[in-house]
C-alpha cells in the first residue's frame, strides 16, 4: 500500500500470522511481533484469524474464497493496521478482497476499508513506522530474494535491503536473478511440478554465483521452497525469513535444519 507520513501514536496493529508459519515456522510470527512491539506498535494476534483465501481462489473457488475474505475483514477491521511478514497473503487482502465483491456494495466497502490500512511487514516498518534502524546481528553474506507478490503487487524491494543494511556483520550481496520467480507460485509447484523444480534449481544457481552463504526473503512459500529444494540436493545454505534476521533472531537453526 502506499507510504502514510503520520501513523496513530502507538497503533494497534493486527497480525495476521499466514498459515505457514502457524504450521511450518512460528518464529517468524514471534519475531514480527519483537518489531513491531519495538517501533512503538501495541500488536494483536486475533484467534479467529484463518488463511487469506489465496489458495482457493487461484483454484477458482470465488465463493469459499468470498466466504474466508468475510471471516478476515471481520476478525481484522477493528484495529488501525493489518500487518503480515507476507506479500503474498497481504496482496490478497489489498488487491483481491475488493474484486471479490464487486456485486456486493456493502462488503466491497468493508474490504476497500480494511486494504487502505493493510501491510506487508517490511514496507510497514520502513513506509509507515518510519523504522530506520534495528538491533541485530549476523555475521554472514546472505542474498535477498525478491517474492513476486510483495514486489509486483505490493511494491516491496527496497525496505528489506534497507533495513537488512542495518545488520550488523551481514554483508548483503545481490542475486542476478532476485526478482525472478522461485517456482513455488502456491498452487502452481503442486500443478507443475518439473517446472517449479527447474525454477528452484535456476534460482538456487543464481544464489550460488554470489557466494552467499544465507538465503533471506519476505515469503514463507518461497523460501520452504527453495530451502527443501536446496536440501534435496545437498546444499548447505542457511535460509532464514528477513523477519528473523531483523528481530536478532537468526542463531535458531535455519528453515528446514535440524533443530539446534
Amino acid at each position: 500500500m502506499s507510504p502514510q507520513s503520520d501513523p496513530p501514536r502507538s497503533p494497534t496493529v493486527g497480525l495476521f500470522v499466514t498459515c505457514l508459519a502457524d504450521l511450518f515456522r512460528p518464529s517468524v510470527a514471534f519475531a514480527s511481533i519483537r518489531l513491531l512491539e519495538h517501533a512503538g506498535c501495541r500488536v494483536s494476534v486475533p484467534r479467529a484469524q484463518t488463511c487469506c483465501g489465496q489458495p482457493a481462489l487461484n483454484s477458482g473457488d470465488f465463493e469459499s474464497a468470498r466466504g474466508i475474505a468475510r471471516q478476515v475483514i471481520g476478525a481484522f477491521e477493528d484495529f488501525d493496521y493489518v500487518v503480515a511478514p507476507s506479500g503474498s497473503c497481504m496482496a490478497t487482502v489489498c488487491k483481491d478482497y475488493p474484486d471479490l465483491f464487486a456485486d456486493d456494495p456493502p462488503w466491497r466497502q468493508r474490504a476497500e476499508a480494511l486494504a487502505a490500512r493493510t501491510f506487508e511487514l517490511l514496507a510497514f516498518l520502513v513506509d509507515v513506522m518510519a523504522v530506520t534502524d534495528v538491533e541485530a546481528r549476523l555475521p554472514a553474506k546472505a542474498a535477498y530474494h525478491d517474492s513476486c507478490s510483495g514486489l509486483r503487487s505490493l511494491g516491496v524491494k527496497e525496505q528489506a535491503r534497507r533495513l537488512l543494511g542495518r545488520v550488523s556483520d551481514l554483508e548483503l550481496v545481490e542475486m542476478s536473478n532476485a526478482e525472478v520467480c522461485c517456482g513455488f507460485g502456491g498452487t502452481f509447484c503442486v500443478k507443475y511440478p518439473e517446472i517449479s523444480a527447474k525454477m528452484a534449481d535456476d534460482k538456487i544457481h543464481g544464489l550460488e554465483t554470489t557466494g552467499a552463504d544465507v538465503l533471506l526473503g519476505g515469503d514463507l512459500g518461497c523460501l520452504l521452497h527453495l530451502a527443501g529444494r536446496m536440501k534435496r540436493l545437498g546444499k548447505a545454505t542457511r535460509v532464514y525469513h528477513t523477519a528473523e534476521v531483523l528481530a536478532d533472531m537468526a542463531d535458531a537453526a535455519g528453515i528446514g535444519d535440524p533443530e539446534r
